[in-house]
């Protein structure tokens, strides 16, 4: 059996036609027997909820009411996949006949074009890789008679109509465009036509939508790795099938995994920077790593096991703003786990609706601990949850007046827009310096922030907001889901500390530093309660200071300010840092071992 025929066993009745192997580029996820049984017994979990709705259920008003992504993720019909892998693993056909009743329930049920494009592609893509994932059980003699015929039909009918009906742009057209080569590659019936047509397409949307710094332009990590794995599955594919990849794509896509290279932290995870989820892209990377011969990603995928080490420690990503900084990569005396880490948001919101207020927002990891985290999305459902989720105070930032950088839409702004651009950058083999400025149209304060790291070991924030009216100003901090009722806050004459698992932030005495609620949604529908640190003050200008220390370590901070030049003393685990500073000037810094 040749790459170029359809896919048979022993005969060729219709209804023995499976579809034809392509590269599954999510063959390692869905593979959830738990969830295969609970979808036999009609019981779906989507979002943090789990609703009863039977093996033919109501694919038209079923789901909840009141929030329209659940019946998103249901309609997509992620489950066949781990139908298939029950199916594989135990020989009960049952699995195969749920499949084959929630599929052939909803073609009775749904016309073609009843959903939009984006959805409709990816119940293509699923319907396909469960039917051949079916199909590979050594035990498969087909299914049920005419259902095949009649499955192949409905996904031709709905790629035509996916193909006549393309999103403009953005991630949806990347996810359409994918579906349409999964199709075109899995039941060719046009000598590859619409395999073709779809990665020439693909192509276009691929250097579009991927900036020449390597960011996607939606401006979110999870967004961009998500649309990364269609752009590898192109290549994946397109080599299976011997179609030419079309010029640029490879280089285009190495650009892209650079950035997903350095956004991940030492644990291997991803932050959620704007509508993301924390997730797990290495196997992202080692199919890039497999893709392009590239050994740094193989590196970050093996969390430094296997591969080379990638040589830049510091990145900034001019055109997306993203800027990432870490002590090393687990090349040297620290384990991998155990380096210290910042990604910090100094971009555009990025285009579309995912953008979070989140300018001059950082997320730092060290010693093996989360520090300070970004919260996540949580919802898209117009509620205070979402505005929570993506305002300014839901992030490590400043606060004007409790006011968001940018007023609050639940999807893309219509509105102008606070701005954000990074001044400088001034890196050495142990430290790393960083000043970045961002400006709103909710009022006349410009914030900029300086985040120092000295000697790789830990972070000095500061923070100065210039305006010509009186202001309240709030930095937080989000701590991480183990901090909750484990944070501990001790003031003293000169200093507050605040004590977590993990680590510690310190603050001058001269700050009101206080604990308020907060959550962290680590997936979608899901949140947990966490706490957030708030540090404010007030007047027409101001200077907030912040230090992340991880590790227990007691950290002492000493105002070091004189003659308008802005400084502080801080010492810890047997060392005293002195930095000093003052507008548009490098920071300087000198250190000096102490035995204590």
């Amino acid at each position: 059996m040749t790459s170029t025929e359809l896919d048979t066993h022993m005969a060729s009745p219709a209804d023995r036609i499976v579809p034809r192997r392509v590269y599954c580029v999510i063959d390692h996820l869905y593979r959830n027997v738990e969830l295969a049984e609970a979808a036999r017994r009609g019981s779906f979990d989507h979002a943090g909820v789990v609703l009863d709705l039977g093996r033919d259920p109501d694919w038209i008003g079923g789901g909840l009411a009141d929030d329209k992504e659940w019946r998103i993720e249901w309609v997509k019909l992620y489950e066949g996949l781990d139908l298939a892998h029950a199916y594989a693993v135990t020989g009960e056909h049952d699995f195969l006949t749920t499949w084959e009743d929630l599929v052939g329930a909803f073609i009775d049920q749904i016309e073609v074009g009843h959903d939009s494009s984006d959805v409709s592609a990816r119940r293509l893509q699923n319907w396909l890789y469960a039917w051949r994932r079916f199909a590979d059980a050594p035990h498969f003699d087909g299914l049920r008679p005419g259902f095949a015929e009649r499955l192949a039909a409905r996904i031709a009918a709905d790629a035509a109509h996916l193909r006549e009906h393309l999103t403009a742009e953005r991630n949806h057209r990347t996810l359409e465009l994918y579906a349409l080569l999964i199709v075109g590659m899995s039941l060719p019936q046009d000598d590859h036509e619409l395999a073709t047509f779809a990665l020439d397409e693909l192509a276009t949307n691929l250097h579009t939508d991927v900036w020449a710094d390597g960011v996607h332009r939606e401006c979110s990590t999870d967004y961009h790795c998500i649309a990364l794995r269609s752009f590898l599955g192109g290549i994946a594919n397109a080599r299976m099938a011997d179609l030419p990849l079309p010029l640029g794509y490879l280089e285009r896509v190495s650009l892209a995994l650079d950035f997903a290279l350095h956004i991940q932290r030492p644990d291997g995870l991803i932050p959620s920077f704007s509508d993301g989820d924390t997730a797990d892209f290495r196997r992202l990377l080692a199919f890039g790593a497999e893709l392009l011969g590239r050994d740094d990603l193989r590196w970050a995928a093996t969390l430094g096991t296997t591969g080379t080490a990638p040589e830049r420690r510091d990145v900034t990503f001019d055109v997306g703003g993203y800027l990432t900084a870490r002590s090393g990569w687990g090349d040297g005396a620290t384990p991998y786990g155990e380096e210290r880490f910042m990604l910090m948001d100094a971009g555009p919101l990025g285009d579309g609706g995912h953008g979070h207020y989140d300018q001059l927002h950082l997320e730092l990891y060290g010693n093996g601990h989360q520090l300070v985290v970004d919260p996540g999305r949580y919802t898209y459902a117009d509620n205070p949850w979402r505005h929570w989720f993506k305002g300014s105070a839901g992030h490590n930032t400043v606060t004007v007046d409790g006011l968001d950088q940018t007023p609050y839409r639940r999807g893309a702004p219509k509105r102008p827009t606070s701005e954000a651009r990074i001044l400088r950058r001034t890196t050495t083999a142990a430290l790393d310096a960083i000043e970045a400025m961002v400006t709103s149209p909710a009022h006349d304060a410009v914030h900029t922030r300086q985040v120092v790291f000295p000697g790789r070991d830990y972070w000095v924030i500061h923070d100065r907001l210039d305006a010509a009216t009186h202001h309240r100003y709030e930095a937080r901090w989000h701590l991480p889901v183990e901090a909750e009722r484990q944070t501990t806050v001790v003031r003293d004459t000169h200093q507050t500390t605040v004590t977590f698992p993990g680590g510690r932030l310190v603050f001058p005495a001269g700050l009101d530093v206080a604990i308020e609620d907060g959550w962290v949604s680590p997936t979608y529908g899901v949140k947990h309660a966490a706490p957030v640190v708030v540090a404010r003050t007030h007047g027409t200008c101001a200077d907030i200071l912040t230090v992340v220390s991880p590790g227990a370590d007691d950290v002492v901070l000493d105002d070091r300010t004189s003659g308008g030049v802005l400084g502080c003393l801080v010492q810890r685990a047997g060392v005293d840092d002195v930095l000093l500073w003052s507008a548009g000037t490098d920071v300087t810094w000198s250190r000096e071992v102490i035995e204590r």
